[in-house]
């Protein structure tokens, strides 16, 4: 496996949508702009055992971290203040955090700057060929290749809650792809955003990623290397730079995630609480945009098209444009004890991980899966089932850290 102050205010009153013409009928993302009607999702946590940061630190504490963490960190040999001058660059095994309760992302003001989001690279997700052949249960003929296509621009008026992840890995600067979405407790005024496991934790092998942001709408007129050789901070992130003050993913990703996917694969989603580097809205409110998740788990057979969004990073693309494929999905599974996954033909590259798969429940389209594994040709993408345990996580969020 491979910032800067806040731009102009976002346009308000209106609605965004995200469209793609479907194999069966065009599939269309629609939300809700600020000062519209907001949906409460009909979610409630399952007996699933996803577990999120510690639940028990709320509150703001010193350095911004919530109540409690700095006192933790300590005890791990970490200081805060040494930690944002420059100590994060240290990966020292024995001191890289990776329980669920040890997430740590203190703001570094500036750190996110346009030539630094521009150079960094993808966080690139195969299946090898041990996973392939350990293919068990129910699983489909492989998908045909379905062409990704550029997504029009402005994307703020065309695919608002779709931005890009950042974070820093052992091996540098990374990206990730990740979707606003609705905060079921906090109606109207969401700061969650959802993404792939390996987006901020690297698996049973490693620990939290660090310096986790999110930019919604990302080059939001889709210019080119040499049009952003001089970029300004507005015209990478019209939206402003939004901080993971928390984080939460799988245990089963935490422990059995790997470079290429592993026993986590079926787990590989995430939760960002985030907040912005300047300002004080939120981050639903800020962009205009946010969309609820269907933790519903259908089975593939059951769905007539799927389309899956993201900043492709590896070649042939650059990780400046937002991509987007659509297709009928199929079923995959690595093995008869692990979930099904989702899978459609895609030739989005690396970057793209993390990215949101949404699908239309009842006229309205709501993310149901994130993009998390595809093959080293780039033909195929594949992605978690979201059912008990992702609600679970999803909730335990949402009560403990949404409000804040």
């Amino acid at each position: 496996m491979r910032s800067t102050p806040v731009s102009a205010a976002p346009r308000r009153g209106r609605r965004t949508a995200l469209a793609a013409a479907g194999l069966v009928a065009a599939l269309t993302l629609t939300a809700t702009a600020c000062g519209g009607s907001e949906d409460e999702a009909d979610a409630k946590p399952g007996g699933g055992t996803s577990q999120a940061a510690d639940a028990g630190d709320t509150g703001s504490g010193e350095g911004g971290l919530a109540a409690g963490l700095a006192d933790r960190l300590r005890k791990h040999g970490i200081d805060v203040d040494k930690w944002k001058d420059g100590g994060w660059k240290n990966w020292d095994e024995d001191k890289w955090l990776s329980e669920a309760r040890d997430f740590v992302n203190p703001v570094i003001e500036g750190l996110w700057q346009p030539d630094r989001m521009k150079s960094a690279k993808e966080a690139d997700k195969t299946v090898t060929t041990k996973d392939a052949a350990a293919d068990q249960g129910a699983t489909d003929p492989e998908p045909a290749p379905v062409e990704a296509v550029a997504e029009k621009k402005p994307y703020h008026e065309n695919a608002a809650p779709v931005g890009k992840v950042f974070f820093d890995s052992p091996e540098g600067s990374m990206v990730c792809s990740g979707t606003v979405i609705k905060d079921v407790n906090h109606p109207g005024k969401s700061n969650l955003v959802w993404t792939a496991g390996h987006c901020v934790h690297a698996g049973g092998s490693g620990g939290w990623y660090r310096n986790i942001a999110f930019v919604p709408s990302y080059n939001d007129y889709g210019k080119s290397e040499a049009e952003l050789a001089n970029a300004t901070a507005t015209e990478m992130a019209p939206y402003g730079t939004w901080w993971a003050d928390w984080a939460s993913t799988s245990n089963q990703w935490i422990q059995g995630g790997s470079e290429s996917g592993g026993d986590g694969a079926a787990y590989d989603y995430s939760v960002l609480h985030v907040k912005p580097e300047q300002g004080s809205k939120s981050l639903e409110e800020t962009v205009g945009a946010a969309l609820e998740v269907d933790f519903s788990a259908p089975s593939a057979t059951e769905v007539a098209s799927m389309g899956a969004w993201g900043y492709p990073a590896a070649a042939p693309y650059n990780g400046l444009e937002m991509f987007k494929c659509v297709d009928r999905p199929g079923r995959l599974s690595l093995s008869p004890s692990l979930p099904t996954m989702y899978r459609i033909g895609c030739t989005m590259t690396g970057g793209s991980s993390g990215g949101g798969w949404f699908r239309v429940v009842d006229g309205e389209t709501k993310l149901v899966s994130n993009t998390s594994i595809g093959p080293l040709e780039n033909t195929w993408l594949a992605g978690p089932q979201l059912g008990r345990d992702a609600e679970a996580l999803y909730q335990n969020m949402s009560k403990t850290y949404g409000g804040q």
